[in-house]
């Protein structure tokens, strides 16, 4: 008895420990997909939560990119305390800081890319002593126009920015006329007693 107790003890904290595991560590987020025109900006959106509250002193994120052509991963971009942009390599002087550690926002923005940015781009947080969890990823497909949905969905925006100012100035034309209306309405009931009235000089 004494043995198959101590094996159901076992057990129960061997699952208890796999549950805390599961539930604690660094989860980041990203979009996965991306896809940029040639020479413009580009947002890699990276958010995380953690099981441990925020040190902002303590963080660490890190950013690398894998090319789509055999090649060795390159830093991309490190913060700690402060951000660390590249001093070299391909993205010397092209990687902007975005993100806002309090805000568990790890994200970075990509000035101008090229062609030769195409690939794999790795997201990594830590907030000690939550040091465990997954990594983000965003593949990047840089293009040499945008494709028919994005110009699609910015003609939609275009147009429904248009649509809103129309609607709107034909609201407030309507107002003005209908105070117009109301104004001249109240000018006319306040004569007519006026004219109704006799002088009393004339028999």
């Amino acid at each position: 008895m004494c043995v198959q107790g101590l094996f159901f003890l076992t057990v129960l904290s061997g699952l208890a420990a796999s549950a805390v595991l599961q539930v604690s560590g660094m989860r980041i987020y990203t979009p996965g997909v991306l896809e940029a025109v040639n020479g413009t900006d580009v947002r890699l959106k990276c958010t995380f939560q953690s099981s441990h509250p925020i040190n902002a002193d303590a963080v660490t994120i890190s950013w690398s990119f894998r090319p789509l052509i055999p090649g060795p991963e390159e830093s991309v971009f490190h913060y700690q305390q402060r951000p660390y942009l590249p001093t070299d390599g391909s993205f010397r002087k092209r990687v902007v800081w975005a993100g806002d550690i309090m805000g568990r926002d790890a994200s970075i923005t990509i000035r101008q890319v090229k062609f030769t940015y195409n690939g794999t781009y790795t997201c990594q947080v830590k907030n000690p002593p939550d040091v465990h969890g997954t990594v983000g990823t965003i593949k990047l497909r840089v293009v040499a126009t945008a494709s028919f949905s994005e110009l699609l969905l910015l003609a939609l925006g275009i147009g429904g920015g248009i649509a809103a100012v129309v609607v709107l100035l034909i609201i407030i034309v309507s107002c003005r006329r209908c105070k117009r209306r109301r104004q001249r309405q109240l000018e006319e009931n306040e004569e007519a007693p006026r004219k109704d009235r006799k002088d009393p000089t004339v028999w």
